[in-house]
């Protein structure tokens, strides 16, 4: 497993050599710093705990300053763990190059835009009700336990919508600019601008062999199939 912290920043579009428009997600990779190595031995599992981007000292509690001072890092605002993660010591810096490289499919998780209160039309897309001819019923969620005179626990109502984790499997790295340090990745990324995300090893679906012979076959490189022999004519 391997995976880097990052930052969205916005969608944008690039284009493929072929001229193909290409919808992509810019996310913002700052070095990251490993904070501390978690063995089986020791903690139980593997996985090794990654900051990044810095934040002011007067705004951290000294157990957490303490676990900086450890790993020899300045405190950081982001702060994450990933499992069965491995290669680095503590303390050491890498970037997103080092990680990933353009052409291979990663899964991102964030925290999905806040909506607020919403309604079950707009929550888990029910159907309203007739908006005319005297009809009093429009958008509620209509009759839930008129059988049984009782609503099941998990019944899908009007609630809090949005700010939950979310993770979005298999997208494609178009590109990893090392210079800028940026990451455009196919398709949308959960979460809003300036949103904290985890970018990781995809764990299924597309596997390296089949990302490969995909870009082959959908990229402008493909080499076109050779003519066949015009049959003898007598």
């Amino acid at each position: 497993m391997k995976g880097i912290l990052g930052r969205k920043l916005e969608m944008t579009q690039v284009f493929s050599e072929s001229g193909k428009l290409i919808p992509v997600t810019v996310i913002a990779v700052e070095p990251n710093k490993v904070l501390q190595v978690k063995t089986v031995e020791k903690d139980g599992y593997n996985a090794l705990k990654l900051g990044t981007i810095d934040k002011r000292a007067n705004l951290i509690n000294k157990p957490d300053m303490g676990n900086f001072k450890k790993a020899n890092s300045e405190p950081k605002r982001f702060v994450k763990e990933i499992r069965d993660m491995s290669g680095y010591e503590m303390g050491a810096e890498f970037t997103a190059a080092d990680v990933f490289q353009a052409g291979e499919f990663v899964d991102v998780t964030g925290v999905s835009k806040g909506k607020g209160f919403a309604g079950g039309i707009k929550r888990h897309n029910y159907s309203r009700g007739p908006m005319g001819h005297g009809s009093g019923y429009h958008r509620g969620i209509g009759s839930m336990g008129a059988i049984i005179n009782r609503i099941f626990k998990s019944k899908k109502m009007a609630g809090h919508m949005g700010h939950e984790q979310v993770t979005i499997q298999n997208l494609e790295v178009i590109k990893v600019d090392s210079e800028r340090n940026l990451v455009l990745v196919k398709g949308s990324v959960p979460g809003p601008r300036k949103g904290f995300v985890i970018i990781k090893q995809n764990v299924k679906g597309i596997k390296d062999t089949q990302a490969a012979s995909l870009l082959v076959r959908n990229g402008s490189k493909v080499e076109a199939a050779p003519a066949k022999e015009a049959a003898p004519t007598e």
